[in-house]
């Protein structure tokens, strides 16, 4: 394969790249389509392998991860289309942007890969792969959406990312669709034996008795309040009474769980909201999304209001996102040039908190790991000192349309309960909102566009996962062996 593509035109060797790129997409949620996401990676593999020189390898690996961005992260321009007569105009900009900017991660692993020959070149382009796709999530405080891994989300090989995270599987992955093209038949032998390995392992997870359950009943709410209303003066007050309604009905839950900035106003600058929000609770605990502010210091928040209508835990979000909730450096300027209007702590976005933290809920609820919107899609923000007794996560996926984006940030969160071997609640304000077990299953939940609620009761948590414990080690060390392996002299053939 790898001489056949040397001999076709740069042109439309580009033209392949992106088409894979595209394809390997495919194994994204929502669509799922490992099968086809596979070969494409296979593919690419052969398309950057047959490059004539370091410089075409790094284009065309450029190229193919640009084609597998722009698919996979398509709903990056659903904000600038909330408000599209003012922003409608950069969202094909923030596409070409993104995909091409962390693109640029595939087209290093080009280049590095055109340091091997023969065999050793694809081998060298999955592991330099499988070491950017890591990189991704650490670099710039990190974005490791659509990784290569996650499109064995829903399948049985997910559950290896117990053991070595969705890095680990990246890897693993990038190197079963390498082995053919390095070894051509042998090598698909070495391929089939590995996916086959990892789904065993997943097959046999799945088939362990399950812990037995936690005990507490939890109340999902989901508002559905559209994002283009969401922060309308005149609506606050309905959308907050949708809030408590959706509270106060039915039998009364131990716990109830409100989205992600699902209350209209300031904590700090709404009297008798608490007390409010704990009548409706009427006894139990709520859990609600809101934004607090300290000064010209604000924060995006989660609070738990107590029955008696007081703040019995707190927590701020610490894993901002980039331009959208805070701009990089802007407090830096602020003190340099005194550019105010990118200044989180001059109230222009928001201040960070201080990290992750486990709220302790009492007794019958358990210890808690909150984390707010796209803290879910970092598993380092969920390697904490105290193992917590489950992990919440509430978050507005309005912003994200309603395509793919929802789809992926669920499932997401549904590796980071495989992890760590514990169950995940979620509460999203237009969907999905979902209780998922502690081997990332779904058990219920509430479909995207849909206001309502969910009485759940909260699944058992798994012992502590060899992932949980070690992190990223593992793959660390794999991919030194196999830079090692790469980087060995080769044996002189015999006369």
């Amino acid at each position: 394969m790898i001489a056949l593509v040397r001999t076709r035109p740069l042109a439309l060797r580009l033209v392949l790249a992106v088409g894979a790129g595209v394809a390997l997409a495919a194994g994204q949620a929502p669509f799922g389509l490992w099968w086809l996401a596979l070969p494409a990676l296979a593919a690419l593999t052969g398309i950057v392998a047959g490059a004539a020189t370091r410089r075409q390898a790094a284009l065309l690996a450029l190229f193919g991860g640009a084609g597998h961005f722009a698919a996979a992260l398509s709903w990056i321009v659903e904000p600038f289309l909330i408000d599209a007569e003012t922003y409608g105009w950069m969202a094909p900009f923030a596409l070409v942007l993104i995909a091409f900017g962390l693109a640029l991660f595939w087209a290093l692993a080009g280049w590095l890969a055109h340091l091997g020959a023969g065999w050793r070149r694809p081998i060298a382009f999955a592991t330099a792969l499988g070491a950017a796709e890591l990189a991704r999530g650490y670099v710039l405080t990190g974005f490791p959406w659509a990784l290569i891994g996650h499109i064995w989300v829903g399948a049985w090989p997910a559950q290896v990312a117990s053991l070595i995270g969705p890095s680990g599987l990246t890897l693993l992955t990038t190197l079963a669709a390498a082995l053919p093209i390095a070894a051509r038949g042998r090598g698909l032998g070495l391929s089939a034996a590995l996916l086959a390995a990892m789904a065993g392992f997943g097959l046999w997870r799945l088939s362990l008795p399950e812990p037995p359950p936690a005990g507490p009943v939890l109340r999902i709410v989901q508002p559905n309040a559209e994002q283009r209303m969401k922060w309308d003066p005149d609506l606050a007050a309905t959308h907050f009474s949708r809030l408590l309604t959706l509270t106060s009905d039915g039998p009364r839950p131990d716990l109830v769980i409100w989205p992600e900035t699902s209350v209209p106003y300031l904590l700090d600058r709404a009297p008798g909201l608490l007390p409010e929000i704990a009548a409706a609770g009427r006894g139990a605990p709520v859990i609600a999304g809101i934004q607090r502010g300290e000064g010209w210091r604000f924060w995006n928040s989660l609070v738990v209001v107590g029955p008696a209508g007081g703040i019995a835990g707190l927590y701020d979000k610490h894993h901002l996102a980039p331009f959208g909730e805070y701009v990089p450096m802007g407090d830096l300027m602020f003190q340099l040039f005194g550019l105010r209007a990118f200044a989180a702590q001059e109230g222009f976005g928001y201040s960070a908190g201080p990290g992750p933290q486990v709220l302790d809920l009492g007794s019958g609820l358990g210890k808690v790991l909150p984390l707010i919107c796209y803290e879910a899609v970092f598993p380092q923000d969920l390697r904490t000192a105290e193992r917590p007794d489950w992990i919440l996560q509430i978050t507005n996926d309005a912003w994200f349309g309603t395509f793919n984006g929802p789809y992926q940030h669920l499932a997401q969160t549904r590796l980071r309960a495989i992890e760590l071997g514990l169950p995940l609640v979620r509460s999203a304000n237009t969907g999905i909102s979902a209780l998922i077990d502690a081997r990332g299953r779904v058990l219920s939940d509430l479909p995207l566009g849909e206001a309502g609620y969910k009485d759940v009761a909260l699944p058992g948590a798994l012992s502590a996962t060899p992932f949980s414990r070690l992190g990223e080690l593992p793959v660390l060390g794999a991919l030194l062996a196999l830079a090692g392996l790469l980087a060995a002299p080769r044996r002189p053939r015999r006369a």
